[in-house]
């Protein structure tokens, strides 16, 4: 056993009496005790603060302990590593009636105690998060609306397998730039062009100092959703990555990505019109292409592509509902590297933590993944997920690329069987508010990994990793 120990910090929400406060502006209703699911800053939401203009202060706190070892991620050599995290994201929001939203986050993310170095979504030290403007352009009579936002800010679109803010990391995600997004019953249509902030979006790490946008790169692109196809979504994308600089681990040249997902559920009705079973599904797949420039003076065509194809089904009848579901993701890898032609998908920002094991050793770049999932509820609180996964590389000839889409290790010509991966996640939502949750993985290394000629990556046993988290919203 490890000789450090570790307490799990316990949460008390003290109501907050809004009268304490002498502002002005300040117009609390007559109760000032808080609920179980009130949040500790309740008073301070959409408090009018003259005329038409409201003001909401609130934030989050998550902490998290971490022990793991053997995992595939820099540096490369086999080992074991326990830290701890907090996240602290205080946010302040100003509106004008329905026309004009300012918003402004901060992130204290600190990683203390870790045996091995941090990497880039582990640290962000007083920073700005997010601050941007939302300009509400046109309303119509039918509640359809044009929006333009400016500045720093999240982007999720979809499944998440290409554009995520990554909320597992401990820094998030940021971009900035411009979009301009149109939203309706029957549709929702997006179109950006941003540039990355912070090293998880792929930028220079700068754990202590102020982000700066990386103005080398730009990604944009339109994202488009039909809201009423039959059962769920069908979504349809064109995203544009460009890089202008020459380093090693950038992509220096355009990326075209043209994608479609249709995504739902149908319910089966007893003769009470109760569901008895629902049926799941999420299906998507894209195309890139382009040029690529990865060692200056090796131009190379992109023609890559990936698919996911995700069903099953909930019981809802049944004791605990469970949700069984069956996985599958096919992500291109490269047949002939150094030909000219690169057929390696580049799974751009993604949320790769909640599809290509939870261990975060792959991407999905180069990678086939068959996965089942089976989640249960407990009780109405108390969800409880377990995941198995079988991975392997698509293309033999080409390299194992980390979770942060880098290739390392060399190639394998003799074996592509990467492993197996076990997830269990408990999580509990004692309120509106405060979650809990832990998570124990186990990673069995295949000859892919163990028998690869470059010893860093082969030295080490089967891969573990276990965490509990604790996240308030207040």
């Amino acid at each position: 056993m490890h000789k450090k120990s570790h307490i799990l910090a316990i949460v008390f929400v003290v109501g907050l009496c809004p009268q304490a406060y002498a502002l002005d502006w300040f117009s609390p209703s007559d109760d000032c005790f808080l609920t179980s699911n009130q949040k500790l800053l309740a008073p301070l939401q959409n408090q009018t603060v003259w005329d038409d203009f409201t003001c909401s202060a609130g934030g989050a706190l998550r902490y998290r302990y971490i022990d793991e070892r053997n995992r595939l991620r820099p540096p490369l050599v086999a080992g074991r590593s326990t830290y701890d995290q907090w996240r602290f994201t205080p946010y302040l929001e100003m509106k004008y009636s329905d026309l004009i939203t300012g918003y402004v986050q901060a992130i204290d993310a600190p990683t203390f105690g870790n045996d091995l170095p941090h990497l880039g979504i582990d640290e962000n030290r007083a920073d700005l998060l997010q601050f941007y403007v939302d300009i509400n352009l046109l309303d119509w009579d039918d509640g359809s609306s044009l929006h333009f936002k400016y500045g720093r800010q999240f982007l999720q679109y979809g499944s998440q397998h290409l554009i995520s803010p990554l909320a597992w990391a401990n820094t998030y995600r940021n971009f900035q730039g411009f979009r301009l997004y149109y939203d309706s019953d029957d549709w929702a249509i997006d179109g950006f062009a941003v540039q990355p902030v912070n090293a998880a979006a792929g930028n220079l790490f700068h754990p202590t100092s102020r982000d700066t946008p990386d103005h080398s790169r730009w990604f944009g692109g339109v994202y488009t959703t039909y809201k009423k196809a039959p059962g769920g979504t069908f979504d349809m994308y064109w995203l544009w990555l460009k890089e202008n600089e020459d380093r090693l681990d950038f992509i220096d040249g355009n990326r075209h990505t043209v994608g479609v997902r249709y995504a739902g559920k149908k319910p089966c009705l007893d003769e009470d019109d109760a569901a008895y079973l629902t049926f799941l599904w999420d299906f998507e797949t894209a195309m890139q292409v382009g040029e690529e420039d990865l060692v200056t003076g090796l131009d190379q065509e992109i023609n890559a592509g990936m698919a996911s194809l995700i069903s099953g089904f909930q019981v809802n009848q049944a004791p605990w509902a469970p949700t069984l579901q069956g996985i599958l993701y096919y992500g291109s890898g490269d047949r002939d590297p150094g030909d000219g032609n690169s057929q390696t998908f580049d799974t751009l920002f993604p949320l790769g933590h909640a599809y290509w094991g939870q261990i975060d050793n792959f991407s999905g770049k180069n990678l086939i993944d068959y996965g089942i999932h089976l989640t249960v509820q407990p009780t109405e609180k108390l969800n409880v997920l377990t995941g198995f996964h079988w991975m392997e590389k698509a293309a033999r000839q080409d390299a194992i690329y980390n979770i942060a889409g880098v290739p390392f290790g060399g190639f394998v010509p003799s074996d592509s069987y990467l492993g197996n991966e076990l997830d269990l996640v408990a999580t509990y939502q004692m309120s509106e508010n405060l979650q809990l949750q832990a998570g124990y993985y186990w990673f069995w290394y295949g000859p892919g990994v163990s028998e690869n000629p470059n010893p860093i990556v082969a030295d080490r046993g089967d891969a573990q990793m276990f965490y509990i988290l604790t996240d308030w919203a207040f």
